[in-house]
């Protein structure tokens, strides 16, 4: 049996040196949950929030076999845990992503000046009640809010900003996830306006926002892309790392 685990901190050694703000924000129950297969003294643990899944600990195939709904990244701790996951998902697809440190210290000037190449008819917003439901209009922009539980509690903990061009929304930057210390970022462009520094702006101005507030603006990448834009902001690339996407109707038989 899988069971939702209420006492976090009997699987923080499972996770002790996991530098993943995704598995701070389930430890620290801020969002997301840890399931185990004993409650008393969990040997193994899945921290799930958002699309993420991360597997610690023993490798436990039932733990792995029991797949939360709908698409799902899977983060192996280890060999071990990536062999149950091929196993039990043999249709998944191995990916490679890219993280990235988390003490980055930025140059606040520089990341000023990114704002100032803003477009000329283009406006910044902070992400309040009437932006997230636009957000929510969209595939694109959906991601920048649909992690937290609700419209209020991301409009307490979520930190967003968004581009706006004739008043549609073509650009943002989001916090994907939350935990104590800052937030995880989300950042995408409409595809008709891409190639117009749109990125680097909206970052720009999230990571401004979030060090006014002393949160950290934690960043992981999909691919390189990812990584040249996060450079360009000031973060340092730290290391390869394998996931596996698994799709809504895989089976584990």
């Amino acid at each position: 049996m899988i069971y939702e685990l209420e006492d976090t901190s009997k699987v923080y050694e499972l996770f002790e040196g996991w530098e993943e703000t995704l598995i701070y924000s389930c430890l620290q129950k801020v969002m997301g949950k840890i399931y185990v297969t004993d409650v008393e003294d969990p040997k193994s643990a899945f921290a799930f929030v958002g699309c993420f899944g991360f597997f610690a600990g023993e490798p436990d195939k039932e733990l792995v076999r029991e797949k939360p709904e709908g698409f799902v990244i899977m983060v192996p701790q280890n060999e071990e845990w990536a062999s149950l996951i091929e196993e039990c998902f043999p249709s998944s697809k191995r990916v490679t992503r890219y993280a990235i440190r988390k003490d980055t210290k930025f140059d606040k000037e520089k990341l000023k000046s990114i704002l100032e190449i803003l477009p000329e008819g283009y406006e910044i917003r902070k992400i309040d009640s009437e932006i997230y439901d636009m957000c929510l209009t969209s595939p694109v922009t959906a991601d920048f809010v649909s992690a937290f539980k609700s419209k209020e509690y991301y409009l307490e903990m979520g930190r967003g900003m968004v581009i706006l061009k004739d008043g549609k929304l073509v650009a943002g930057a989001s916090s994907y996830t939350r935990y104590k210390e800052g937030i995880e970022i989300e950042v995408d462009t409409v595809e008709e306006e891409r190639r117009r520094h749109l990125a680097s702006i909206i970052c720009a101005a999230l990571i401004l926002n979030c060090l006014d507030e002393g949160l950290y603006p934690s960043w992981d990448a999909q691919n390189m892309n990812s990584v040249r834009l996060a450079e360009k902001l000031g973060y340092e690339f730290s290391h390869e790392y394998a996931a596996y996407e698994v799709a809504s109707e895989s089976r584990t038989h």
